[in-house]
Parts: C-alpha cells; structure tokens; sequence
C-alpha cells in the first residue's frame, strides 16, 4: 500500500514475472559502457546550437557565472548519484526509486513518469533536429518538420527500435562507438576555434548590453539551457540494475560529468571569441556551424552538419534505452502495469519499447501538423526533467538526516553535497518560471490513469490522502495550464 512516509529503503512488492530465458541472456555493462552511456545521452543536439542558445539572453560574463552555477550544481548531482548507488545498493533506476524511497509510490511514480515523457520527447527533438540538419543538403526535409523529415524520421525510429530489442547489450555496444565518433568533431571545432579565437572580441560588451536585461536576468536566461545539454547525467543511475559492478554506477556518472562539462564549456566560450553575442545570437542552429564557418570557411559548417547528425543518432539510440528502463523498474515494483515488466528472450523490456517508440511516432505527426519547433520541445523535455532530480536531492538529504546503520552511510557525512544539490534544483524551478511547470502539470496529470491501473492489478489502495492531495494540485495546475492555453495566454 502507498504512503507518503520517507524511507530509505526499498517497497517490497514484488517484481513481475520475467521470463527464465531474459535472466540467462542478458549480459551486464562494464565501466566503459556505462559512461559511453552517460555522454552518449548528454551530447546530443544540444551542443550544436549552444553558443546561439547560450548568447542569445547573455553576454560572456553571465554567460561565465552560469557555467559556474551549472558545474557545481550539476556536480552535486553526479556525486550525489555516485554516492547513492554505493550506499542503497538495493534501489536500482536512481531516478524513480530514490522518490519513491523519499515519498512514496505516486511520487515515485510520477518522477518515473516525468522522466519517461522527457525522454521521448527529447528523443522527438533529436530526430527533428537531426532532419533539419540534412535539409541543409536536401532542402525537402526543411527544418525537420516536414511531410519528408516526419517519414525519414519514422524509419529512423522503427530501425532502432527493431535494433533495441536484439540486446541491450548490443545496442550499449553500438552507442559507445557512435559516442566515440561524435565526440571527434567536437573536439576538433575546439581546436580549430582556439586557434582563431579573438581576446578583444571576447571581452566586448562582456557583461552584455542594456536589452539583456540585469546580469541575474542573463544568468537565469542560462539555466534551462544548461540543464537541457546535461540532461542523460543519470543514464548510468537509471540502468543500475544491469551494471556489472555496483561501484562502476558512481564512476561512470562523474566521468561523464567531466567530459562532457569540458566539451560544453569549451564549445560555448570559445564561440564568444570568433562572433560577437548579437551575431551569435542571430546565428541559425546549429550555431556551431556558423562559427566555425566564420573561423575556417564553408567546410567547417559542413563538418558541424554531419557531425550534428551522427551525433543526435547516438543520443537517440541511448534516450531510447533509457525511456524503456523508465518504465521496466518501476513496472516490476508494481507501480506501473505490470505488462510493461515482461522482457523478450535477450532481456529487452518489450512492452515499455514498443510504448516509448509508438509515442515518439505519435508526436512526430503532430510536429508535422503543428510544425513545433525543436526548441520548444526540448524546453518541454528539459521542464518535466526538474522534479525528478529535485526528489533525488531530497532523499539524499533525507538519507543523511539519519544515523546509524538505518541510514546505510555515515550520518551526515554527505549532508553538504545532498543540500548542494537540493538548493541546485530548487534554483532551476526558480529559473524556469511558473510557464514550463505549468506545462509539465499537463503531462504530469493524466498519468494518474496508469497508475491506477498499476494499483488495480496490485489490489491495493491507489492513494493515501497526502497523495490525494498531491493528485488534486496536480489536476488543478493541469487546468490552469489548459485554461491558459486555450485563452493564448500560454504556448510553448
């Protein structure tokens, strides 16, 4: 029965069925693997349009103080994971288990289901992205949103869906090389942009001009931004249960924090060397292409376009293995339906797959009639992402206010990175404004219905009355956030 009471342990319900077979195939994944995962599902689109993203609400200055609020606070995330998966070896899938330990099955639940929803929708945001690029060769896919783009993505997606339920550890495999070979040209516009980088032009209006407003204005103008080019540090969290050695978890989360953070900082402040923050911020993404353009000539944006698309289909491939995990751990826990526990003979969650890809393809087609851009997708993705991270700090926290064995590690003794990044989340609700919660509420709410079901097939009762009330403000914002958008005083 669900209560809203912390714990720091695990629910007892028992696990769904899974096939004798699924236990002698699977294999596990190693170090390597694990932190390929991690990169591989944090660089993906994003990197290629952030020196526009980044310029366009912030001159370098704030631009500055920014990356300094992302690496600490996202550091506290990385180590607050790694320390996590060490000490409640028992709670496997990071994101939804630690809600669910800190208060209970519907909270759990719906970090679970955020986290599913961010993930497919990102992953329609990379294949928009990723069709957009190839206009810049076949001008019939346009801007990724085309009767084309939408049927090339379709066979995108079917493809690696079909490749995903060969093996998790084949597909694992797969993005570690594809993660190998995007992070080369990467690497190479830093060289090629440090050669040509100017100091004077990088201090130019360093504190930008009077129309972007106050610097804590630019700094906040930052944040979703940054949070949406990490989004995928949990990768290694959320596939826990399949690791190889527990430890590796932790090592491979804080690995992948520092590549990427190095790849992410270096591709944004270089930029501010070569084009001035109004000529960043007019830029077309993927802004790369048009910096490194200016730095070396027309084959340097050619570079950044096949780049972009080799890249956005390794972040596919790795959001896919995650949205399907969403959903296999907690199903087995009896908190979603039990149907999406049942994994086929190689160990792959088949249900939750075939799930995660039909809704992929459903909003591909309303890309095709609504012509959504992949900006406002990814600040969508990036928005239902929030709450769950904030419940992980918050069981870390709770985790810590413990002594003794109950609380499975020193007491206190990671208090300060707990409340570090606890702070570090609140901060990012903050700076995302009440507009995207809004927003997320319309998807958060009508998960209810599966959960019910979860409960139903479980017979237990589906809410206590703290989650009553929970389902109620949920349901309320739900249609504030209608009402809004039927009114026009709300869109993405």
């Amino acid at each position: 029965m669900s209560t809203f009471t912390p714990s720091i342990t695990a629910k007892t319900t028992p696990p769904a069925t899974v096939p004798a077979a699924a236990t002698t195939t699977e294999r596990k994944l190693g170090f390597g693997l694990l932190t390929a995962l991690v990169v591989g599902s944090i660089i993906g689109s994003g990197i290629f349009g952030l020196p526009q993203n980044m310029a366009a609400g912030a001159g370098a200055g704030a631009i500055l103080i920014g990356w300094g609020i992302t690496g600490v606070g996202m550091l506290s995330l990385a180590l607050l994971y790694q320390r996590l998966a060490l000490r409640q070896p028992e709670l496997n899938n990071g994101v939804y288990a630690y809600a669910r330990a800190a208060a209970g099955d519907y909270v759990g639940f719906n970090s679970a289901w955020g986290y599913w929803v961010s993930a497919w929708i990102g992953n329609v945001g990379y294949l928009v992205a990723a069709f957009g690029a190839l206009g810049y060769f076949y001008p019939a896919f346009g801007e990724g949103n085309t009767a084309a783009a939408v049927a090339g993505a379709s066979l995108v997606l079917w493809g690696v869906h079909l490749l995903v339920l060969r093996g998790i550890q084949g597909a694992a495999v797969l993005n570690a090389v594809v993660t190998l070979a995007k992070v080369a040209p990467l690497v190479l516009f830093i060289v090629l942009v440090a050669l040509a980088f100017n100091a004077d032009t990088f201090k130019l209006a360093f504190w930008g001009d009077t129309a972007l407003g106050s610097v804590l204005d630019q700094v906040k103008s930052t944040m979703l931004v940054t949070v949406w080019v990490f989004i995928g540090i949990e990768g290694a969290s959320v596939y826990s249960a399949r690791a190889l050695k527990r430890e590796d978890v932790g090592r491979a989360t804080v690995a992948g924090f520092v590549i990427t953070l190095v790849l992410l900082m270096a591709v944004s402040l270089l930029s501010l060397g070569i084009l001035k923050q109004p000529e960043l911020a007019g830029l077309k993404n993927p802004s790369m292409a048009g910096v490194l353009e200016r730095a070396v000539g027309t084959w340097g944006a050619v570079l950044i376009y096949v780049g972009l698309i080799v890249s956005v289909g390794g972040g596919f491939l790795a959001w896919t293995l995650l949205a399907a995990e969403s959903l296999f751990t907690p199903a087995g826990d009896g908190v979603m339906p039990r149907g999406l526990a049942r994994q086929n003979a190689h160990g792959v969650p088949v249900n939750a797959m075939w799930l995660t890809s039909a809704m992929v393809q459903v909003f591909l087609l309303v890309t095709l009639f609504s012509k959504a851009s992949y900006l406002a997708l990814i600040s969508l993705s990036t928005a239902m992402i929030l709450l769950p991270y904030l419940f992980s700090a918050i069981y870390g926290v709770l985790l810590n206010s413990r002594s003794g064995a109950a609380a499975a590690m020193q007491p206190r003794s990671d208090m300060p990175i707990a409340l570090l990044a606890t702070v570090y989340c609140a901060w990012l609700l903050y700076a995302a404004g009440p507009k995207y919660l809004l927003l997320s509420a319309l998807l958060y709410a009508p998960g209810a219905l599966v959960y019910i079901v979860a409960k139903r097939e479980a017979t237990q009762r589906v809410f206590s009355p703290i989650e009553w009330a929970v389902f109620a403000a949920l349901v309320l914002l739900a249609l504030v956030a209608g009402w809004l958008l039927y009114a026009g005083k709300l869109a993405l």
